[in-house]
């Protein structure tokens, strides 16, 4: 014992004990405290009893001997800690050429384990930043789950092991598969072997009993635990297709499992992890047979989102798209359709079911919404923020819909409860831009307020003949281009998908605005016009007060103007100045090149 210490002991001021631990805390041994963690000896005072830390919080903080000695932990050299405190840049070099053996450094210095949280303390900020580190973290535990030596947990709270000899990471998987005792844990082993298939040199001889294994527990469970044995046999099915195992005759069968279930097949599905959902449909069309169609569209429209997408994504690459559609079309119409599959259909609006993107599919999701607002069990948002959120949805739902439509629409969205004031003025202004006439609903005025066009017999039956064409010709043929532009693919890159969609919503507001002009429409063959003042189906002459020009107007109806022929529509500028006004009287009525003044010289009736 250090004389110093010795003479400490034998006075009493430190036990014999602490005189022992004094001896390894020289000035620069690096210390851990369990409050103040990894420090550096600086000085001892034997004079005052006292020594001095530098801790990474408290420089040159003092202690007492005898405290110091029963609680400071002296680090040995190659201690990781200490190693870095030494040299930093050398440990982050190592890090980085040796891998493994700095790990192995690493985990000696906590006594053989250390979980993540305790390696990125040790390394954060000294050795790696932050960013450094998860980066560095990734690679790492690919590396120890490569070498045998280390034991890497499934868990992300559970410690890293350091272990005396190499352990072959397929006997390792198997022993913790065969120790599994709960379902749960067994799944987990078995779904580490699937994702580790090549370490296995001999699968023949080391998987058979695991496959024998997950059928018999398989078969125990199949009853009370469904879904569970579903996975168990999946998983089976799994290992055996890619190793080139054969199962036994008496194995229990997936699609078995499917046909005894097919009443709760929505809800048996939905319990199994998202990850099993892509295979446990590819079972479907073996287990059901001719029916198999009828059984997906029941989960595509039953099902919950994730469902939805898994389903249809079946029914059309087995190509029964046409099914899924009036599937899905049935059950907007008879009211039926759920929240979970408005909202795929929602999201996959730009796909092969585009067709069903319309007013009565807006007219479903605000249904569905009322409906799910009275459910205690259904609180689900998320078609009422996508709706809201998704700032082409709108426009989209009610790109092809008619003036009866859309009054229908607003109705609905102005009794509806369940928006928010404010979110509900939102969607009638989205709205309101594509339709300015209904902004009259929500301002309370109506219809029948509307001034009345008067129109020539001739330029109706044009209107309704090019009303004619754009919804039998135009519009159809629009929709094929969509089609024919969907089939390029990725549809986020598709100029002509784009444009062709572009084109959807003009022609849309073109029809609503014919729909509109038609309605108000009133034909006329201009006969017997009153020629004591100017009035639609007069001729008048003009006399231009500055030059003496003489010019002749017909004025006629709404659509029928025709500048150089002289005929212009008494909605425009020039016959409004006109109209009333009586012979000799001076007017200034509008030009291009601004007002001009002039008198009127006659009034006549108009001649075709």
């Amino acid at each position: 014992m250090i004389s110093e210490i010795q003479k400490a002991v034998e006075a009493g001021k430190l036990s014999s004990a602490a005189g022992q631990a004094l001896e390894k805390l020289q000035p620069g041994t690096f210390v851990v405290h369990k409050s103040w963690g990894f420090g550096q000896v600086d000085a001892v005072n034997f004079l005052v009893s006292q020594m001095t830390i530098h801790f990474k919080t408290k420089k040159g903080h003092p202690m007492q001997l005898q405290y110091a000695a029963e609680t400071l932990e002296p680090l040995a050299a190659d201690h990781i800690l200490a190693q870095i405190a030494a040299d930093a840049a050398a440990v982050k070099a190592r890090a980085k050429d040796d891998v493994t053996g700095l790990m192995r450094t690493l985990l000696g210095s906590f006594g053989g384990k250390a979980t993540q949280d305790q390696v990125t303390r040790a390394l954060v900020p000294a050795v790696f930043t932050e960013a450094e580190f998860k980066k560095w973290w990734e690679s790492t535990k690919k590396a120890l789950k490569r070498d045998g030596h280390f034991a890497v947990p499934a868990k992300k709270t559970a410690p890293f092991e350091l272990r005396d000899a190499p352990v072959s990471h397929a006997d390792n998987f198997l022993a913790t598969f065969n120790n599994a005792r709960q379902l749960k844990e067994q799944l987990t082993a078995l779904d580490q072997i699937l994702k580790n298939l090549g370490e296995f040199s001999d699968a023949a001889a080391q998987l058979a009993p695991v496959l024998a294994t997950a059928d018999s527990q398989a078969r125990k469970n199949q009853r009370l635990n469904t879904a569970q044995a579903l996975e168990l046999l999946l998983a089976r099915d799994e290992i055996a297709e890619r190793t080139g195992l054969t199962k036994s005759a008496e194995a229990l069968a997936v699609d078995q499992i499917l046909r005894d279930e097919k009443r709760r097949l929505v809800t048996l599905i939905g319990d199994l992890p998202a990850a099993k959902h892509k295979r446990i449909f590819a079972e479907i069309p073996a287990a059901f047979g001719d029916e198999w169609p009828t059984v997906a569209l029941d989960l595509a429209t039953r099902g919950s989102t994730r469902l939805v997408t898994e389903a249809a994504r079946l029914l059309e690459e087995k190509g029964q798209i046409d099914a899924l559609i009036k599937g899905i079309d049935r059950e907007i119409r008879d009211h039926a359709i759920t929240s979970e599959t408005l909202i795929w259909l929602c999201k996959e609006r730009d796909g092969a079911l585009s067709d069903l993107v319309n007013p009565r599919l807006l007219s479903s999701i605000i249904g569905a919404l009322e409906r799910d607002q009275f459910d205690e069990n259904k609180r689900d948002r998320r078609l009422h923020d996508l709706l809201l959120n998704d700032k082409e949805l709108l426009p989209d739902l009610i790109a092809s819909a008619t003036l009866e439509d859309m009054r229908n629409i607003m109705q609905k969205l102005m009794r509806t409860p369940v928006f928010e004031e404010l979110n509900k003025r939102s969607l009638l202004g989205r709205i309101i831009r594509v339709f300015p006439e209904m902004q009259a609903l929500v301002s309370g005025e109506s219809d029948a307020k509307q001034e009345t066009l008067v129109v020539s017999w001739e330029s109706l039956e044009k209107k309704k003949t090019d009303f004619d064409t754009l919804v039998n010709k135009t519009i159809p043929e629009n929709v094929k281009e969509i089609s024919v532009a969907r089939s390029y693919g990725d549809l986020r890159e598709n100029f002509e998908f784009k444009a062709a969609k572009e084109m959807q919503r003009v022609l849309g507001r073109r029809r609503s605005e014919m729909e509109r002009e038609l309605s108000l429409a009133r034909g006329t063959d201009f006969a017997n016009p009153d020629t004591g003042a100017v009035n639609i189906g007069t001729t008048v002459t003009l006399r231009e007060i500055a030059d003496g020009r003489l010019d002749i107007y017909t004025i006629l109806g709404a659509w029928d103007g025709q500048p150089e022929k002289g005929i212009v529509s008494y909605q425009s500028a020039l016959a409004q100045a006109l109209l009333s006004h009586k012979v000799g009287e001076q007017i200034n009525v509008p030009t291009e090149h601004g007002d001009r003044l002039v008198e009127i010289v006659k009034i006549e009736a108009h001649v075709k």
